[in-house]
């Protein structure tokens, strides 16, 4: 597995940077232990090697208007592989589809929708979702609160030894 690879700073540098990802190089560097050329070598492999996909602003839903949650099942009229690769592509290409899974049991995609509000959400299922002639059935669960949105992925199953310290020179003897 390819997380194998990382080594106790590599996980608090992922584990600095899900916190916040503004830190400069000299902040990370220095709240990992590490001196500047090195931290910013190891960051540049972290997104070379794929464990850090990209940077960017979580915007607050509520505060741009987006103050609907809707959690949307969706089943396949006829589950053919065809069908299936259409209606992904199809709820990926909804902005409106914040987070999105193909899933077993009772439904075959989970999507997180956000809009503005229950008649955005309406026109949106009855104008587009619904328009998708390989949906039979959708149902819906508007959420009334979010709990927990947006965390840093856990990296306790990753479990290293932290490097030992380097080991200190004797003084010399005169």
């Amino acid at each position: 597995m390819p997380y194998l690879d990382l080594d106790a700073i590599d996980l608090k540098i992922l584990a600095a940077l899900q916190q916040d990802g503004r830190l400069s190089n000299a902040e990370l560097a220095d709240a990992v232990g590490l001196s500047a050329s090195p931290c910013l070598r190891r960051v540049r492999r972290l997104e070379e090697d794929g464990f850090i996909r990209t940077y960017r602003a979580v915007l607050d839903r509520e505060a741009i208007g987006l103050g609907l949650t809707v959690f949307v099942e969706v089943k396949l009229a006829r589950p053919t592989r065809e069908n299936a690769a259409a209606l992904q592509e199809a709820l990926v290409a909804m902005p409106e589809v914040v987070n999105c899974h193909m899933v077993s049991g009772a439904a075959d995609c989970l999507a997180e929708i956000v809009v503005p509000n229950v008649k955005a959400f309406e026109r949106l299922v009855s104008e587009r979702l619904m328009a998708l002639g390989m949906v039979g059935d959708i149902r819906s669960t508007i959420a009334l609160r979010r709990l927990k949105s947006d965390s840093a992925l856990p990296l306790g199953h990753i479990r290293r030894e932290p490097a030992p310290p380097p080991a200190k020179r004797a003084p010399d003897c005169d």
